[in-house]
């Protein structure tokens, strides 16, 4: 059973930086794509990034590109998000998700966990 367990959100200042990450486990995380999406109140799913699992080559979606890096360690099932110059309109719960879909503009999450808030705000 895929279990996916975000943490590392908050309340952070404009400018400011965070580093989210994601726990799996109950499946073969080495073998899967993960993804990164966020979702705001009134507003659609907006993917941020993707990690392929066999090269880890990562696509990132238009919102934060430049402002964020993804990584996975597949040692210790962990995906994470480097966020910087954070926005006030970055403010969202982000969520980890497994994707049979290939990485990129079009990839859809299959399961994710139950996501971790950001708050940017002075």
């Amino acid at each position: 059973q895929v279990q996916l367990v975000e943490s590392g959100g908050g309340l952070v200042q404009p400018g400011g930086s965070l580093r989210l990450s994601c726990a799996a486990s109950g499946f073969p995380f080495n073998y899967y794509n993960i993804g990164w999406f966020r979702q705001a109140p009134g507003k659609e799913r907006e993917g941020v990034a993707c990690i392929s699992s066999i090269h880890g080559t990562i696509y990132y979606g238009a919102s934060l590109k430049g402002r964020c890096t993804a990584s996975r360690d597949n040692a210790k099932n962990m995906a994470y998000l480097q966020m910087n110059g954070l926005k006030p309109e970055d403010t969202a719960v982000y969520y980890c998700a497994t994707t049979s879909t290939t990485c990129g503009r079009t990839w859809k999450p299959d399961s994710w966990g139950q996501g971790t808030q950001v708050t940017v705000s002075s």
